[in-house]
């Protein structure tokens, strides 16, 4: 016994002296040591990453605090560079995600068809307006980018349905730092078809943005692939799985989807059955399954966090202006939003806690709506903070009403 206690603290301060030795490889990057410098001593030291050290190396720079988070990006991205060719693979684990329609499977297929467009389309036709930025090349170009937009559904699905598990098992690091990266991907293709659209001779603007849009696409397959898928095989359940499979639809699928309806060899979570045990209020008497049917009625969407940020709650209409997934309920709705603008979303709320507002409106062009979106702090009867309530209505229709119309009419 003694034996295997000795082994298991051997092991123990072996892993520990990694880790030590991997952060210290990487401050340098921080200090503005070369990278050819720094890959070379990973060699030396190090040779082989596993996807937990991986893990556990980004998460305590994030947690670390004292690195500001526009260098941890560029860290993270020296990272891949470094990890390429050096990560090891676990063996003899299964491999659920060979299955056609699991989540990992679908996500790789999309992977495949972004590769072929980047691959036998974008970068084509990159190269022939370098060489002649006649309007049918840039048509062409334009014709890829509206394809490549189709990404955002891709990342939406990473971000809201693989993210929140992820974190439920405190990985934190990597899931943060992709989900900037998708921002600014998506950002520079926008970009690129904006200056595509109203182009006056920028060749090389274009060819810088799109070349850009080339390298990180292609440096996020590589991360999906080799980090955040291995890390979200080996940490999530089989019934995590099955819920992200069963939510994807609502988000969609880029440019491919999924083979089949995945069916794992137990049988699929079944869905508990909402009781018929009614609820006593103030007003009157509902059901469960009429008080759920009622809110989903509703011709809006609504959202319910309650006093500790944590969202509790989402109506669930035919027509949702926004995509919410069952996954982010228990999910904290500063880690629902995208870096960038969580800020805004903690001004609003601490305003609500300390009782210095009580509502705050917002309207914006969403796609082909015009959408209102309302938050109301939720108080109890003696003014307590409870909750937030997030009220979004596409106002449309309703702007568009003029005259009259009478009940009896």
């Amino acid at each position: 016994m003694s034996e295997i206690i000795n082994n298991r603290e051997q092991l123990m301060t072996k892993n520990t002296d990694r880790l030590t030795i991997l952060k210290g490889i990487f401050q340098d990057l921080h200090n503005g040591r070369n990278l050819d410098e720094v890959k070379a001593h990973f060699d030396a030291l190090i040779g082989k990453i596993t996807v937990d050290e991986i893990t556990q190396l980004q998460h305590e720079f994030s947690e670390d605090g004292s690195i500001p988070k526009d260098e941890l990006q560029r860290i993270y991205q020296e990272h891949s560079v470094i990890f390429q060719g050096s990560i090891e693979r676990e063996k003899n684990l299964e491999k659920p995600e060979g299955a056609p329609g699991h989540p990992v499977h679908t996500f790789k297929l999309e992977n495949r068809e972004i590769e072929k467009l980047l691959q036998q389309q974008v970068q084509v036709h990159v190269d022939e307006f370098a060489k002649d930025d006649s309007s049918e090349n840039i048509f062409h170009l334009l014709q890829d980018i509206n394809l490549l937009l189709d990404i955002d559904k891709h990342y939406s699905r990473k971000e809201n349905l693989l993210f929140p598990y992820l974190e439920k098992y405190g990985i934190f690091g990597p899931t943060t730092n992709m989900w900037r990266i998708d921002d600014f991907i998506r950002d520079a293709i926008k970009e690129a078809k904006q200056k595509l659209a109203s182009y006056q001779g920028e060749r090389q603007e274009v060819l810088g943005v799109l070349d850009f849009v080339i390298q990180e696409v292609s440096g996020m397959i590589y991360k999906e692939e080799n980090i955040l898928f291995p890390m979200a095989l080996k940490n999530l359940s089989e019934d995590e799985w099955i819920k992200i499979a069963h939510e994807s639809d609502e988000i969609g699928f880029c440019l491919s989807g999924p083979e089949e309806e995945w069916k794992p060899e137990r049988k699929a979570l079944a869905e508990n059955a909402i009781t018929e045990g009614y609820i006593k209020m103030e007003t009157g008497f509902l059901s469960l399954k009429q008080l759920e049917l009622l809110l989903n009625h509703l011709p809006v969407d609504i959202t319910f966090i309650d006093h500790e940020d944590v969202v509790r709650y989402f109506s669930h209409g035919k027509e949702r202006i926004f995509a919410r997934t069952k996954a982010v309920i228990g999910r904290t709705v500063q880690n629902c939003h995208p870096p960038r603008s969580v800020h805004v979303v903690e001004e609003l709320l601490a305003d609500f806690k300390a009782g210095k507002k009580d509502s705050e409106d917002f309207w914006i062009k969403f796609r082909d709506k015009y959408v209102y979106i309302r938050y109301f702090a939720v108080r109890d009867e003696k003014g307590n903070y409870i909750g937030t309530l997030e009220f979004t209505q596409n106002i449309d229709p309703i702007k568009a009403i003029e005259g009259e119309k009478r009940i009896l009419s």
